[in-house]
């Protein structure tokens, strides 16, 4: 029977370069001349099956990183090139995986590239779909961004995964992680899968905060993060090991309509999984309730940062284990609304920011600080809420602090069972709404906008108290 002959020369030369190996030195190694090393590398001659083999043994590598890698990167460059734009570009599949094989960062590039021309797309989609609401009949397509649609997926759901609780409860105690979560998940991915976990300095890893080498078997963490968010992209690493079955499942549950969207769906729900790890669901609940919902010691009791624990609270759903329905919303100082979680809370509105009276407002002006506020709708529904700002990565010398806030808040009659209760009771009301253009305070001294369901009162001899009156 013939041998089985493959010709991977980038392979080799790159899986070279990375041990950082001389030709000559791996030549001999291998025990072939350096003159045939360079053939292999230039694709002019094969790389037999025994040499494969000698090279997994002398350099501890993985097989099938040297047997192929790039189908997944010449699939993508084949949807890319199914474009009707460029269809006709491309005769046939060889090339393609020509260009996967030989440049593999420049074809990952054109396929990020094609992504984002896809997004831009589709933000023209979401556009012509507000214009088609104001009565106008663009001639474009309604779909929506990926991002998009798996947010409204999640927010507008529960914030609770039964099977991917349920996973990490058991996981948390098979790898004895009572103690110290860090210690007994470094000790995992090391004896189980030979994942070295490392942390590197900023030079080394700017823009990155997390980032798994498979060929070295390490995971680097970036020295800008606190232990606690290092914490979770270590446990997120582990659990897109561990969980991957429960997180797939939570994504097909989910029925989104594109592979884009089914991957950030799979990032946002091994987020949660790592949370579940850290803060494992019957433990957690019972602190919780034990400590009367009291963030700083929950904070301190896991070790984890005071946006993790708000953001685990709001997934207490089990059922006949539930904790307080909690709700969250963070926002950024500029009131972008970065992410929503729980399905109870402010009602929504589809444009517009939320009320500017909200205590999240306030927090960017007493950073660090927890602020306790009652919250009274339109319709007399009360919530207790708590803000307090956060802070993003480490920021070096010159470098602007990222901070954000977050709201978390609740119904009204189950603040008695938390410690805020007392200082919510001590002040008055906040007569909110959900968004200027849909509230119909008389009045009120932070309208940013008019309500669109009441015309303005102009009056020339009369002038209220809002910069909008209305009449």
């Amino acid at each position: 029977m013939a041998e089985a002959k493959i010709f991977a020369g980038p392979r080799v030369r790159r899986m070279r370069k990375r041990l950082g190996v001389t030709q000559t030195a791996m030549a001999e190694g291998l025990g072939i001349s350096p003159s045939y090393l360079n053939l292999i590398e230039r694709n002019q001659r094969p790389l037999t099956v025994q040499l494969i083999l000698r090279m997994a043994s002398v350099y501890k590598i993985d097989v099938e990183d040297l047997q192929g890698e790039t189908g997944s990167t010449a699939g993508e460059l084949r949807q890319v090139f199914a474009d009707p734009l460029l269809s006709g570009e491309i005769p046939g599949g060889e090339e393609l995986a020509e260009m996967a094989e030989a440049a593999p960062n420049a074809a990952q590039g054109m396929v990020k590239l094609y992504r984002a021309y896809r997004e831009q797309a589709e933000r023209l989609s979401d556009l012509a779909g507000l214009l088609a609401q104001a009565g106008h009949d663009p001639a474009l397509s309604g779909a929506r961004l990926p991002m998009d649609e798996v947010r409204d997926r999640l927010e507008t759901r529960p914030n609770h995964f039964a099977l991917i609780d349920a996973a990490a409860e058991g996981f948390h105690a098979r790898i004895g992680a009572a103690e110290d979560v860090a210690t007994a998940l470094r000790e995992w991915l090391r004896t189980q899968h030979g994942i070295v976990v490392r942390t590197l300095p900023v030079h080394a890893m700017p823009n990155l905060r997390r980032r798994y080498d498979r060929h070295s078997m390490r995971l680097f963490l970036s020295e800008r993060l606190y232990p606690h968010d290092q914490l979770r992209e270590m446990a997120q690493e582990a659990c897109q090991i561990a969980l991957r079955e429960e997180i797939s499942a939570a994504v097909d549950a989910l029925d989104l309509s594109s592979v884009e969207a089914r991957r950030i769906a799979r990032f946002e729900l091994a987020r949660y999984a790592a949370l579940a790890v850290m803060m494992p669901y019957g433990e957690f609940l019972s602190a919780a309730r034990r400590t009367r919902y009291d963030l700083s010691i929950l904070c301190a009791r896991f070790r984890v940062s005071f946006e993790q624990a708000a953001t685990r609270l709001t997934s207490l759903a089990r059922p006949g284990a539930q904790g307080i329905p909690f709700f969250l919303m963070e926002i950024d100082i500029a009131a972008n609304r970065i992410r929503r979680a729980g399905t109870t809370g402010f009602p929504g509105a589809p444009f517009g920011g939320h009320c500017p009276k909200l205590n999240v407002y306030q927090a960017f002006a007493m950073p660090g600080q927890v602020l306790v506020d009652t919250v009274e709708m339109p319709g007399r529904a009360r919530y207790l809420t708590l803000s307090r700002t956060l802070e993003g990565p480490i920021s070096g010398f010159g470098e602007r602090v990222r901070r954000t806030a977050l709201l978390l808040g609740c119904d009204a009659e189950a603040a008695a069972e938390t410690v805020y209760s007392a200082a919510a009771a001590a002040g008055t009301p906040v007569l909110s709404g959900p968004a200027c253009r849909l509230c119909e305070r008389p009045g009120c001294l932070a309208r940013a906008e008019p309500p669109v369901t009441r015309p303005l009162g102009l009056d020339e001899m009369v002038a209220g108290m809002s910069v909008f009156d209305f009449q």
